[in-house]
């Protein structure tokens, strides 16, 4: 009898493993990972984190998406080539940072095009915007959204209060050639680096500031040895969340419709996240000593860099003409005539 029972038993724990085997093979669950450079709570992060979540819900757990903050799996550079490669799946990055894996997107380092954030999303929506992120499929990568990435200003070590006080600085810029050229029309001394040695190279004395959007600025307590900020808001640059072409293409239709589903939806999380963070991140680094100067003025910036938008509308002249239709026209009031 026991004999009967440890046979029956045995073979009903085989039979069930034989199902769940098949099923397992039919439709396993797909673990993709995604590189995010900022820390846990980041504003870019909490929405990878979003666009995890919701992938998991549309697929009914069939795909997990795994965040990994904080560069865990390389610096921005490193993670876009494991990306274009097909070892990582996705990362969120700035479009200035993947501009030198995909020329089109260097427009969006291109100084001052962006008359405010309204007018950059008026783009990043329109069927333009759209088709630049489309054709990220040229260099390897899927566009999925574009999130905010606010506005990027600069901060050092030394007084920092107008467009005079750039010259001969050694500043930290993306490696992106528009943003160097930008930095180098200013005065300064361009000088790459990753984001996660920012800080030890202002301690050390081996550059003397840098340039960046305010939750940046607070969020890698640069503000703790770059005390001077100054909001000339050379770059409103968008971020992007892309993906492995070469992983995408092992994907069903059905499931890469879940992914762009998801990360469209996303977006509205992180761009009120975006915008609630900026501002509360200046009053924090005000409050902590930082001396913060706005711009007044941007006549002498935009004169500082014309020949680079000359040079830039050379190179992007059509993609700049569909920037400037999506210009936000101010509507004047129109005075009624009381005929008198």
């Amino acid at each position: 009898m026991v004999r009967n029972v440890l046979f029956n038993w045995c073979r009903g724990f085989l039979v069930t493993g034989l199902l769940a085997g098949s099923v397992y093979a039919v439709n396993p669950q797909i673990i993709l990972k995604l590189g995010e450079t900022h820390p846990k709570g980041y504003p870019t992060e909490v929405a990878d984190e979003e666009f995890a979540r919701l992938v998991n819900e549309y697929s009914q757990g069939k795909i997990r998406i795994e965040v990994y903050p904080g560069s865990q799996l390389g610096e921005e550079k490193a993670v876009i080539e494991q990306v274009q490669l097909g070892a990582v799946a996705l990362t969120r990055v700035s479009t200035g940072a993947v501009s030198t894996f995909h020329k089109p997107l260097g427009v969006f380092s291109v100084p001052y095009i962006f008359d405010n954030t309204e007018h950059m999303w008026n783009y990043l929506n329109s069927a333009d915007g759209q088709s630049m992120l489309d054709a990220l499929t040229t260099s390897n990568f899927i566009g999925l959204c574009y999130y905010d990435g606010g506005t990027r200003s600069f901060y050092s070590v030394k007084p920092l209060t107008k467009l005079e006080d750039l010259k001969g600085l050694k500043i930290r810029g993306m490696s992106s050639p528009y943003l160097l050229k930008t930095i180098e029309m200013f005065g300064a001394v361009p000088t790459p680096m990753p984001l996660g040695q920012i800080f030890s190279a202002l301690q050390s004395g081996a550059i003397d500031g840098a340039e960046n959007n305010a939750p940046s600025y607070f969020t890698w307590n640069h503000y703790q040895v770059a005390k001077y900020y100054l909001l000339d808001y050379h770059l409103r640059i968008p971020e992007v969340l892309i993906m492995s072409k070469i992983v995408w293409d092992k994907l069903s239709a059905d499931d890469q419709a879940v992914v762009r589903k998801a990360a469209v939806a996303s977006v509205k999380k992180q761009r009120m996240l975006w915008e609630a963070q900026e501002t509360g991140d200046l009053k924090k680094v005000k409050a902590a000593g930082a001396i913060v100067t706005v711009v007044k003025d941007f006549a002498p910036y935009k004169a500082a860099v014309k020949p680079l938008l000359e040079e830039a509308a050379k190179e992007y002249g059509d993609v700049l003409k569909t920037i400037e239709k999506a210009r936000v026209v101010k509507k004047q009031a129109v005075k009624k005539s009381t005929g008198t």
